[in-house]
């Protein structure tokens, strides 16, 4: 059944399908409930035949019992309120620096193009989207995991999304909770991934054919770290205090310290305000 088309009070109303008049992109199957939709893709590709044709094919799942979040903590979904997905797409290079980032940012326009200074979406590095304004500090609306599987002589990367789209309770979140109602008031989860499925699918395109550097001036358009004092703690390693200056062309984290320009890899840190009592801003992976 074709995902309806919404009227989007907020939002373009362009009406996108990612499959119109042309064989379909990728594969789409729909579970009530699964362990992990990332593990169940990394599963499906690595059984794949490298020699066969490789389809992109994408899972959606409407609660997932063992869902990831960052540092192997669960990620908790409300069914009916949430969007929790992964898709599995062969990537034409090697080179995934930023590629986190890069859906962020795409994830970002496709659900609010036209940012509110009284709430907006603001991407926090690496890999999550918050929900911020003039008098909202932030609160933690969606991120994004993604791990890769060899495939022949190339790599799949399957790319998993959680997004908060009503209101629920989320237990142990020292971040807040944000969901996506409270700038769109019309959205559900089918109406969501109509709209965010053929974004993901373009800015994989455009990744590969530019990567990261192609979606600089969209992430520092939404970057909520720069400017910000810091404080960067590599597991088992030094801590490290300075300010944010923004991302690299590869998608590093850059910190102005007395000693200069740092540049922080994802995945090697967990980053927070530098004030005393802060909550954590970002680390090293978020859902699915």
């Amino acid at each position: 059944m074709p995902l309806r088309k919404p009227a989007m009070p907020r939002h373009d109303a362009r009406a996108e399908t990612v499959n119109i008049g042309r064989a379909p992109i990728f594969a789409t199957e729909r579970v009530a409930e699964t362990g992990s939709t990332n593990a169940d893709l990394l599963a499906w590709v690595r059984s794949a035949a490298a020699d066969a044709p490789f389809q992109p094919r994408l899972l959606v799942a409407d609660r997932q019992t063992a869902g990831r979040g960052r540092r192997g903590r669960s990620w908790q979904a409300t069914p009916g309120a949430s969007l929790t997905f992964s898709l599995a797409w062969p990537m034409a290079g090697n080179d995934l620096a930023g590629l986190s980032l890069a859906v962020g940012v795409a994830l970002a326009e496709a659900i609010d193009p036209q940012p509110a200074e009284a709430l907006h979406v603001g991407l926090k590095w690496p890999n999550d989207l918050w929900l911020v304004g003039a008098r909202e500090a932030g609160r933690k609306l969606a991120g994004v995991l993604i791990e890769t599987a060899p495939l022949g002589e190339g790599r799949v990367a399957v790319i998993g999304i959680g997004i908060n789209v009503l209101a629920q309770r989320v237990d142990e979140s020292s971040s807040g909770v944000a969901w996506l109602g409270e700038i769109d008031a019309g959205m559900t989860p089918e109406r969501l991934l109509d709209r965010v499925a053929p974004a993901l699918v373009e800015a994989l395109r455009r990744f590969e054919r530019g990567g990261f550097a192609a979606f600089l001036p969209g992430y520092a358009a939404r970057d909520l770290l720069r400017g910000k004092t810091i404080r960067c703690g590599a597991e088992g390693g030094t801590r490290m205090e300075g300010t944010a200056a923004g991302v690299s062309a590869s998608g590093e984290l850059l910190v102005r310290t007395p000693g200069g320009i740092e540049r922080i890899v994802s995945g090697e840190v967990s980053v927070r305000l530098g004030q005393p009592g802060a909550q954590p801003l970002t680390s090293t992976r978020t859902p699915c």
